[in-house]
């Protein structure tokens, strides 16, 4: 099987990458300015008897998007199996100051250009089987007032993986997971996330590795389609349950 991680070069992205290889699969890390740490990601994943590619792309750019599953297919030999859409934007920027080319910006990252992978990749898969999984973010159970066109083109995708997952069927699954508080932002450290522990039921915050066996289970639950796993230690159900 062969696997592309968008933004698979750090952080979320870099263990999902990683876990991918553990279980065999070929991989396809993408990058847009991060390639030394996407080459880093390839080196560990060959030492785990996998192959490994490292492609570079503008996920701004709709051609850019699919010209890069064709490269998979080139540089790994096999078409997509497993799509995980990772790469984000997180512009700071609060809705009286939103302008629509900010929010132009990140629709086409955070939004579009997953559609445009999700688009090409059911365009391989016409006669097998392929999954795909959408990183969302927690924060769509209610607001991010901080990062206004971050939000909102995430809540278009949160909508985008449902459309998919009917209109791609059955050669395509479509699920999502939402992350809530992961790592340190940035420029952050550990005392972040035990601030934000404290606002959650279940007092940790969920870790890289939690997301990954979300993402993992869902590219093999061959009967889960249309679906939004929240891994975010309780934080979509509200603030009623915080105390």
């Amino acid at each position: 099987m062969t696997a592309l991680v968008t933004g698979g070069g750090q952080r979320i992205g870099k263990v999902i990458a990683l876990r991918l290889g553990e279980l065999g699969a070929n991989v396809a890390v993408h990058y847009n300015r991060s390639g030394a740490q996407a080459y880093g990601v390839c080196s560990q994943l060959q030492a785990k008897g996998v192959q490994a590619v490292a492609l570079p792309a503008d996920l701004g750019d709709p051609q850019a998007c699919r010209d890069l599953v064709g490269a998979v297919r080139k540089e790994l030999g096999h078409a997509v199996d497993f799509l995980v859409n990772n790469a984000s934007t997180f512009p700071a920027i609060r809705l009286p100051d939103l302008e629509w080319p900010q929010l132009e910006a990140s629709l086409r990252v955070d939004a579009w250009a997953p559609f445009e992978l999700m688009r090409a990749t059911h365009k391989q898969l016409r006669k097998r089987g392929g999954a795909c999984v959408n990183l969302l973010d927690a924060r769509i159970a209610d607001f991010d007032l901080a990062h206004a066109g971050y939000y909102l083109a995430k809540r278009m995708l949160a909508d985008l993986t449902r459309m998919a997952a009917v209109e791609f069927a059955p050669q395509l699954r479509v699920n999502g997971v939402a992350p809530g508080p992961i790592l340190p932002p940035p420029g952050g450290d550990d005392a972040d996330l035990v601030k934000w522990a404290k606002h959650l039921p279940l007092r940790r915050t969920p870790s890289p590795d939690d997301v990954a066996d979300a993402v993992l289970y869902l590219l093999g639950a061959r009967g889960v389609t249309g679906d939004i796993v929240n891994v975010d230690g309780g934080r979509h159900l509200g603030r009623a349950v915080y105390g």
